[in-house]
């Protein structure tokens, strides 16, 4: 099915310019937010005090997180854990034993109700360590994940592909961590989850992309660079435009229908979608084109037999 003709013939890398001014725009406004008002981290990265309730009936975690909220626990984390009775709350405290059980007690206090009455059954101090060595994790797996894209790519493709690749997911990375420093709304583990899944979404929509401009290369051998690799966006735009509507559809219902605690996680794969495809047409074959990617880069390399021949 194509919604966009596939002999459409729109000058993509026309915009290349301006395209590429946003793009180093946003990165810089992305490298500025962070530097001066940071990401708002949430327990997660925090720590805090973590108690665990038991009730009798099935709780309702959005009708428990409105109670904590007027309470004046605010941004409190209630998360369900084993089954629909046993809820995990996690809110920021101080570390000192005392409060810990005073604010347990609290807890129990403000959540139990005579229609579904609960017990404490443990209140403790979670420190950020935790926080920080996953997140040190998480940064470690995005490396990692990233130069195993580059081994794929160059054995795929070649070098210069790899390397437009890379540069154009960890846009799409840097650009999406930028929102949550931009609006402050709590970056939390699910959140980091969502901002490392958009770079799946942006490197294989990139390599749909580069799939085309090596078969165009192969094949249309009077075109020159520019024309290739604008006619290959125009081929692959109708899938591409298909593809992120229907993920965009999905991570939708995510965020109006999955409660408060996947909202977060929602809204980085919804900017990341958006983003992992403007950058997948305006930014991955511009930058393949300065890089002067060309139908030779392809070309396996020809041993030169008659040297081979001479020889003893």
């Amino acid at each position: 099915m194509n919604i966009i003709p596939i002999d459409s013939n729109i000058n993509f890398l026309r915009l290349r310019h301006v395209a590429m001014a946003l793009a180093i725009f946003m990165l810089v406004g992305t490298f500025v937010l962070l530097g001066t008002k940071g990401l708002n981290y949430a327990l997660d990265f925090t720590g805090g005090t973590v108690a665990e309730l038991t009730f009798e009936h099935p709780a309702d975690l959005d009708e428990l997180r409105d109670k904590l909220d007027a309470a004046g626990y605010a941004g409190a984390v209630v998360q369900a854990f084993g089954s629909e009775m046993d809820v995990m709350v996690r809110l920021q405290s101080s570390e000192d034993a005392a409060n810990i059980t005073q604010t347990g007690d609290a807890v129990l206090t403000t959540l139990s109700t005579p229609e579904n009455p609960a017990t404490l059954v443990r209140s403790d101090f979670v420190g950020p360590q935790v926080g920080k060595e996953l997140a040190q994790n998480g940064i470690l797996a995005s490396v990692f994940v990233m130069l195993g894209f580059v081994i794929y790519i160059s054995m795929r493709f070649e070098w210069k592909f790899a390397v437009a690749a890379i540069v154009t997911t960890a846009f799409d990375l840097i650009a999406t961590t930028g929102l949550f420093a931009l609006s402050q709304r709590e970056f939390d583990l699910t959140v980091m989850a969502g901002v490392m899944s958009v770079m799946g979404y942006s490197i294989n929509d990139t390599i749909v992309v580069f799939d085309r401009v090596r078969e165009n290369f192969k094949s249309l051998h009077k075109l020159n660079t520019a024309e290739i690799l604008n006619r290959s966006v125009n081929q692959t735009l109708s899938r591409t435009v298909i593809t992120s509507v229907v993920a965009l559809l999905t991570v939708l219902a995510l965020y109006l229908y999955g409660g408060d605690s996947l909202k977060g996680m929602a809204e980085s794969q919804m900017f990341g979608i958006v983003v992992g495809t403007l950058s997948s047409i305006f930014i991955a074959c511009p930058l393949l084109y300065w890089m002067g990617a060309s139908k030779e880069d392809l070309i396996p390399k020809v041993r030169d037999d008659a040297e081979l021949a001479r020889r003893p």
